[in-house]
């Protein structure tokens, strides 16, 4: 019995993750969407680090190339998120009157 090919593995989890993603953010309620952007920025970092670890220790220049994008898309997200994070958290500040009355 032979082997099941690793990339055709590889991509079934992909698949099955965008999936579950996929569905796991889209059921959640308005309320718990700045916590959520919070959680997944810290898992975003973590991708970053797993990222650059994987492509420090590959020796194909296609595997290489690979992992910098990873990075780099990761490195995008984590900072999208914060500046979506840090807006929505501007609209839950008091506004300030003109006028200076309190």
């Amino acid at each position: 019995m032979e082997a099941v090919n690793p990339t055709l593995i590889n991509i079934i989890i992909f698949v099955l993750a965008v999936y579950v993603g996929f569905h796991v953010v889209w059921n959640v309620t308005p309320a718990l969407h700045t916590p959520l952007m919070a959680v997944t920025n810290a898992i975003s970092a973590i991708v970053i680090v797993g990222a650059m670890l994987a492509t420090g220790l590959t020796d194909g220049g296609l595997a290489q190339s690979m992992g910098v994008f990873a990075v780099a898309l990761a490195a995008v997200n984590v900072f999208g998120g914060f500046l979506v994070t840090q807006r929505m958290l501007e609209m839950f500040k008091k506004k300030e009157r003109k006028g200076g009355q309190a």
